[in-house]
């Protein structure tokens, strides 16, 4: 079968957004956000696709990538993502080149399945209707007050009753306000809520083992990144001393580096904005799953939420507060994350249902 028409253009642009407040983790401070958006046009249906990452991405779309995928039957999309992991050899496949690789892959994707007129969900072929979420933020710059408005507002607003905050703080230097704060969130969302926490890397190997003890004492069931996702033996080290579930993988950008987390952690994270779009973040939950692991799907809720309807081993996608807000104000169709789970393809729109807000999300244009 084939589509009839090939892909014609492939188009990007890049967009930063100001945070709503100064936003830190254990080894990072921000106060804005890049989105780079890619269109795959074929006859009248375009697929849309996205990734966080620098504006440098939207130039690796057009000068390295959307040549290779222009021209293409728009229902082949492993052989275009085959034709940009080929292509992309000298230029480094790691990193800015995998986030822009990531956003075609999605928007073929898209394109693919609102040309057949099915959900992506369908396409892909689910094995569940509805996919649980838990919320995510909690940032290191938070005060008290701000950071138990938006526990409470997950908690007790949407029903969302997994939260996860950041820990970590001046890496890893304010270990006595971390466990505050971990308290504080406990004591906010109550006894029953699941609490998550993530370090983003930033303790040492022994740190994140004490750390881990005193998490415990506050019932968090998940601790992210306790040393730098880089520290395999230092992840063994900490999974398997921890009562906690270790994750990591959000920075997986081809499969080899799934294959080596898989025997370190408890849960395996992955970023379809990173890894290489939905081709491979499909292929990085059946390697999680041939370890025995369930797979985490990392940021950007609305790339992932059909696929991960697909992947039988899947533990949730993180409703991440910078993500989900900025998918919110850039695109219409976003889902509802009230009782802790979201629905994909339920109105029956093709493809994963959005559509670019595009006269709105001028004023952020950079590139």
């Amino acid at each position: 079968m084939t589509s009839g028409r090939p892909v014609e253009r492939v188009e990007a642009g890049a967009y930063t957004v100001p945070t709503d407040a100064p936003e830190a983790d254990g080894t990072l401070a921000w106060d804005a956000t890049t989105i780079v958006v890619v269109e795959a046009h074929c006859g009248q249906e375009s697929g849309l696709g996205w990734t966080y990452a620098p504006a440098g991405a939207a130039t690796v779309v057009t000068d390295l990538l959307a040549g290779l995928v222009t021209g293409r039957d728009p229902l082949d999309t492993a052989a275009a993502n085959e034709a940009m992991s080929r292509a992309v050899r000298n230029a480094g496949r790691q990193g800015l080149v995998a986030c822009a690789m990531s956003a075609v892959d999605l928007a073929l994707w898209d394109l693919k399945a609102r040309l057949l007129g099915l959900p992506l969900l369908r396409l892909a072929g689910a094995v569940t209707d509805t996919v649980p979420v838990y919320g995510s933020g909690g940032f290191t710059t938070y005060h008290d007050t701000h950071l138990a408005a938006q526990l409470n507002g997950w908690v007790n607003g949407h029903g969302i009753e997994r939260v996860k905050i950041k820990i970590g703080e001046d890496w890893g230097r304010a270990v006595p306000r971390d466990l505050d704060r971990v308290r504080h969130a406990r004591q906010t969302i109550g006894p029953d809520a699941a609490l998550y926490v993530d370090a983003n890397g930033a303790y040492t190997r022994k740190q994140a083992v004490r750390v881990g003890r005193a998490l415990a004492e506050w019932g968090v069931g998940w601790f992210e990144e306790p040393v730098s996702s880089d520290d395999l033996e230092g992840l063994r080290l900490v999974r398997d001393v921890s009562p906690c579930d270790i994750a990591a993988g959000e920075y997986g950008y081809d499969l080899s580096y799934f294959a080596r987390m898989t025997p370190v952690v408890d849960c395996l994270q992955a970023d379809v904005t990173r890894c290489g779009g939905p081709t491979a973040w499909l292929r990085a939950a059946a390697v999680a799953q041939a370890h025995g692991l369930e797979l985490s799907a990392h940021c950007a809720p609305h790339a992932h939420a059909h696929f991960a309807a697909c992947v039988p081993n899947l533990r949730h996608i993180e409703w991440f507060h910078d993500h989900t807000r900025i998918e919110g104000m850039f695109f219409t169709g976003v889902l509802d994350p009230s009782g802790g789970e979201v629905r994909p393809g339920a109105d029956g729109e093709p493809g994963h249902g959005l559509r670019l807000r595009r006269e709105e999300i001028t004023r952020y244009r950079v590139l």
